[in-house]
């Protein structure tokens, strides 16, 4: 599980294929900020743009570490490719504090962006959302975008889904990878959990009768 609170911005430096067909996934290579990688070890979780992967590999004095990446993570992700920068997250630990909401690392869609502009001293983000994810979405209801915990603004149903409006201060574009997103840019996106049960028990109905003795 994570929060959504970016603890690092790193660089894919590397990506090898483990295979030569379409099934096949990749192996990427991580060069992540001075000391991130300390407490790490083989097998733990990051977040890579809000994707949660296993670390596979990792070398200490060059501050990479590797992982494995299915060909369908490939296929329902953005923002993987050689020389991108990500987002990082470690996994969160019984006792860290919930800065921003839970998170499970599992990308459900993604989306498009279709405005980002300075406002003021913030920057407005607003992000076409497919429409099989636009009945999650809910003004003031959280969002995960590229691994980062979000409040959505604004809500605008459309044709092709929905369209929202998130504020981003200068502390978060300026410490994750969002400052270097623009209009066209393909985003990871994770609705809420809340959502998901909300959704089940809506259709689910009423409660089943207890079965008699």
């Amino acid at each position: 599980m994570f929060t959504g609170i970016i603890t690092g911005v790193g660089r894919i430096v590397a990506s090898h294929d483990l295979g030569s067909s379409l099934q096949h996934g990749k192996r990427l290579a991580i060069a992540c900020p001075s000391g991130y990688l300390d407490d790490v070890g083989l097998g733990d979780s990051i977040a890579l743009n809000g994707a949660c992967m296993t670390v596979t590999s990792f070398d200490l004095p060059q501050q990479q570490f590797t992982i494995d990446i299915s060909a369908e993570s490939l296929a329902k992700t953005t923002g993987l490719a050689l020389d991108a920068r990500v987002n990082l997250e470690k996994a969160l630990r019984a006792g860290d504090r919930l800065g921003g909401h839970i998170v499970s690392g599992h990308v459900d869609g993604v989306g498009t962006v279709s405005h980002f502009a300075q406002v003021g001293e913030s920057w407005e983000l607003r992000i076409q959302v497919p429409i099989e994810l636009a009945r999650y979405l809910a003004y003031k209801g959280s969002i995960t975008v590229n691994g980062v915990s979000l409040t959505v603004n604004r809500v605008a149903d459309n044709n092709a889904g929905c369209e929202i409006s998130i504020n981003l201060i200068p502390h978060t574009v300026q410490n994750t990878g969002l400052g270097a997103l623009k209009a066209g840019s393909g985003v990871n996106l994770e609705i809420d959990t809340v959502a998901r049960y909300v959704e089940r028990m809506l259709a689910a109905g009423a409660t089943p009768q207890k079965a008699s003795a």
